[in-house]
């Protein structure tokens, strides 16, 4: 019997596969270096492990709201909510998404496919130079947790101040000034009783300034270094030629009336406004209780006013339309303190509103 030669353990895989014809796969190294292992150091760091990161505080609000607004809309999708909706219809959102879309005629806002519309029945149209107008209001209606809720004016102030500037346009196009008329008499009313025209006596008798105080700015000071530049603006590039009195003389407490001429001249500006500029000066007057302050910020603001104001920069916005507009209260909170949800409310309110005055009035017209 033929012996099977013993192959030694030197024998290479290129021998081997030589002497009995069989391919052996070769040996390859996947990496060159030379494996190290890991060292693994102490823990030297005393103390508990630094806590998770939490959203800033700036977004808490918002965070809340919108898993308020989850919650209700998940609500409002259930078999309960259905009985409920029976029952009272306006209790449930029937929109899931809100957006905007471009028509030839500007921008409609749209909750699923159903266009926002006036209280006229009208769809809500935006001009082409307002975008962010529409995406505001689109906005103001994803906000909402139901149909109620669009009934309510102050959840809904930028479609309410829309709607009324539409209306205008409409009655302009037919010929119409019924709605002007009525912003007009409105606006003209605050005219002689205007907050910036009216500032503090000279000497109060009733409330004596103390010792201490002698030789600081006074309210009436303060008032008449807020109102001059806002006068001289509006006299000198808005309504050239008229003059403007403060409304009390001395330590008069009755109004006095400005000249018939100076009223015709504004009563004739106000009523040649563009529709969106009118309902922006109403919403700004009715805010600040003062046509000047409003007629200032308007200018401001405004698409149609680019050649008053200046270039690159604002000089009359929120903050200082607001602050000209509430002097004597700020005087007296920083003097006596403030009410709790009362000076607080109607300081931000007063700034809200103006901001939708912002929203109205500019756009991109060039």
């Amino acid at each position: 019997m033929k012996q099977v030669p013993r192959i030694s353990a030197n024998f290479s895989h290129r021998q081997f596969s030589r002497l009995f014809r069989v391919d052996l796969p070769h040996t390859r190294h996947v990496h060159s270096s030379v494996a190290k292992g890991a060292v693994a150091h102490p823990i030297n760091v005393r103390g508990p492990p630094p806590k998770p990161p939490v959203p800033s505080p700036e977004f808490l609000e918002r965070i809340e709201r919108r898993k308020k607004q989850s919650e209700l809309i998940g609500w409002g999708n259930s078999a309960e909510a259905k009985q409920e909706t029976a029952r009272k219809p306006l209790k449930r959102r029937f929109w899931k998404d809100v957006h905007v879309k471009e028509v030839p005629e500007g921008y409609q806002i749209l909750l699923d496919s159903r266009p926002v519309k006036t209280p006229e029945k009208k769809v809500l149209t935006i001009p082409p130079s307002k975008p962010h107008l529409a995406h505001a209001i689109a906005l103001e209606w994803d906000l909402l947790v139901s149909a109620q809720q669009a009934l309510k004016h102050h959840l809904i102030p930028l479609t309410s101040l829309t709607a009324r500037a539409q209306d205008v346009a409409a009655e302009d196009a037919a010929g119409q000034d019924t709605i002007r008329c009525e912003i007009l008499k409105t606006t003209m009313r605050y005219l002689d009783t205007d907050t910036l025209l009216s500032w503090a006596p000279e000497k109060d008798i009733h409330d004596p300034v103390p010792e201490d105080e002698e030789g600081q700015e006074s309210l009436r000071d303060l008032q008449i270094r807020t109102a001059r530049p806002i006068i001289s603006f509006l006299v000198a590039k808005v309504w050239p030629g008229i003059e403007i009195k403060p409304a009390l003389e001395g330590d008069s407490i009755m109004p006095s009336p400005q000249e018939p001429l100076t009223k015709e001249v504004i009563r004739g500006w106000i009523y040649e406004l563009p529709a969106y500029d009118l309902a922006g000066l109403e919403r700004g007057v009715l805010a600040t209780k003062s046509l000047l302050v409003a007629t200032r910020f308007v200018i401001e603001w405004s698409e149609h006013f680019r050649h008053l104001q200046p270039e690159g920069r604002r000089e009359f916005g929120i903050e200082k339309a607001a602050e000209a507009s509430t002097l004597e209260v700020t005087w007296q909170t920083e003097k006596w303190g403030e009410v709790e949800d009362t000076h607080d409310v109607d300081k931000e309110d007063v700034r809200r509103q103006l901001g939708s005055v912002v929203l109205l009035v500019s756009g991109e017209r060039r």
